[in-house]
């Protein structure tokens, strides 16, 4: 049983990467605050593209920006870390400057730049868990982990608020903001590369060679794809049966998705401290039953009809919230504990793989099963995370099961 790491603020920007490294997190997301929440309106007013055209040319991007992932996984297990950072940034200025360039209804353009910001997106946050991975160790990395995603979502929510205050500028506004957003991504990856930080990666153990170069993770990356399903909740499932079911304000809808963001930067390090005594996989499976228990809330909410529903839909939506964030703080820290060091950029990439599978096909499966009604949709997704995490619980370790067969080789020896 782990001991309980203490927040130590000094400590945990250390083992972040260092103050510079905080600064380039914050500005970065910062950037992505500005302009991600109103990509598609941008596409929209700015480059009078349909709803669906600029729809299909984002989701398109990102499924295409998932190929790249292999690729950095080899790169952070030759030992680039800052570089990749940097690079997952800067990767961005170019589809920040594709948008910029793009004329009115060019959607091949608007296409190419939603497919340089998926890439960059989908490659911070592997390159980002293996910087850490780097600088901290054991329950500190888990606490460290906790701590950027607070900054993040932080930044981020500033970012969208400032940008939703620059709204009323029109197209003009919104190309300012996309402005704004290159030079930030471009401040971000210079901060970012001038820690300087690499590793030598170590010789692959003769045993780990014979088993394969990477612990397969079946389970748990499966169970993830399901999991990642929480991150849309709030986003699409809780609007979408709010506005079609209950014909609620818009301001229930928006409460709920401010508090999501409230509730991550207050309690993402706490709970992920406080859970640190448990092992991470036990703390994976139970998120994976708090999420269950908020879509089966869910569920039992929309039966109370039109005056109770709707407040007892935004009650819910905090334990599923609690259930992100037991989540997001255990998820990645399984992975980079189960990973040996020569291959964990693989692993993490793979690990972003099922995140960006799930990001992506979430939002249709949700949509697809509203329809139907609350039971096909809470009920599907109570029954498939509950599912993934039994998956999670019973999986056993490759890694501690290489380690075992290799001591005990070299006892015989």
């Amino acid at each position: 049983m782990a001991t309980t790491t203490k927040i130590q603020p000094r400590a945990l920007v250390r083992a972040s990467g260092g103050p510079r490294y905080a600064v380039a997190v914050a500005v970065d997301s910062l950037g992505t605050g500005l302009l991600r929440p109103f990509l598609l309106l941008y596409g929209v007013t700015v480059l009078r593209l349909s709803a669906s055209t600029t729809g299909i040319a984002m989701t398109a991007g990102v499924v295409v920006a998932l190929v790249c992932m292999p690729a950095v996984g080899r790169w952070l297990d030759r030992g680039a870390r800052s570089t990749v950072v940097a690079a997952s940034m800067l990767v961005r200025v170019v589809g920040v400057a594709l948008l910029l360039a793009a004329p009115a209804g060019h959607v091949w353009l608007f296409a190419m730049a939603a497919l340089f910001l998926g890439i960059g997106n989908q490659a911070w946050p592997a390159a980002h868990a293996a910087l850490v991975a780097t600088v901290a160790h054991g329950r500190e990395r888990d606490a460290a982990l906790a701590g950027a995603r607070t900054l993040r979502n932080a930044a981020l929510g500033v970012g969208a608020l400032l940008a939703t205050v620059c709204l009323a500028g029109g197209t003009t506004a919104l190309r300012a903001l996309a402005a704004v957003t290159g030079l930030a991504y471009l401040a971000a990856a210079a901060l970012a590369w001038s820690v300087h930080l690499r590793t030598h990666p170590a010789a692959p153990p003769a045993r780990d060679r014979a088993d394969g170069p990477a612990p397969r993770m079946r389970a748990l990356l499966a169970a993830n794809v399901i999991y990642v399903f929480c991150l849309n909740v709030p986003e699409i499932a809780l609007p979408l049966v709010l506005v079609t079911q209950f014909h609620a304000s818009p301001a229930w809808s928006g409460a709920i998705f401010v508090a999501n963001p409230v509730l991550v930067v207050t309690l993402q390090v706490p709970v992920t401290v406080l859970l640190s005594r448990f092992s991470r996989r036990t703390v994976l499976a139970l998120s994976g039953v708090v999420l269950a228990a908020s879509y089966l809330g869910f569920l039992a909410a929309t039966s109370l009809g039109h005056g109770w529903g709707t407040p007892a839909i935004a009650t819910v939506s905090v334990v599923c919230t609690i259930g992100e964030i037991i989540y997001a703080g255990s998820a990645t820290a399984l992975v980079t504990a189960l990973a040996p060091a020569h291959v964990l950029g693989r692993a993490l990439a793979r690990f972003q793989l099922s995140t960006g599978f799930g990001l992506a096909v979430s939002p249709a499966v949700i949509t697809a099963l509203a329809p139907h009604g609350p039971a096909a949709l809470w009920g599907s997704l109570a029954a498939a995370t509950l599912l993934s995490a039994s998956a999670v619980a019973t999986e056993k370790d490759q890694g501690t099961r290489l380690s075992g067969r290799w001591r005990r080789a070299r006892a015989g020896s």
